[in-house]
């Protein structure tokens, strides 16, 4: 049986899981859509950052994830 903590590192981890493959999407979107639209490479590349942010958000999460755990176990 999942005891609470593991049900909220379970559930945290399933946003995490969410973050990074919404951050992919959105990135291989992005840079489909900004090379069709013939948007400016300065567009493109705040694009760019915008998903560099959220794969760091992503790494910030799975740090917790680790930490939590860690505390879990001892």
């Amino acid at each position: 049986m999942m005891t609470d903590k593991d049900a909220e590192i379970a559930r945290k981890g399933r946003f995490t899981a969410m973050v990074i493959a919404g951050t992919g999407v959105f990135w291989v979107l992005a840079t489909f859509i900004g090379g069709e639209m013939g948007l400016s490479q300065r567009v493109r590349a705040l694009f760019d950052l915008m998903a560099l942010a959220g794969f760091i958000w992503a790494f910030v999460l799975i740090y917790q994830i680790w930490r939590a755990r860690q505390d879990k176990q001892g």
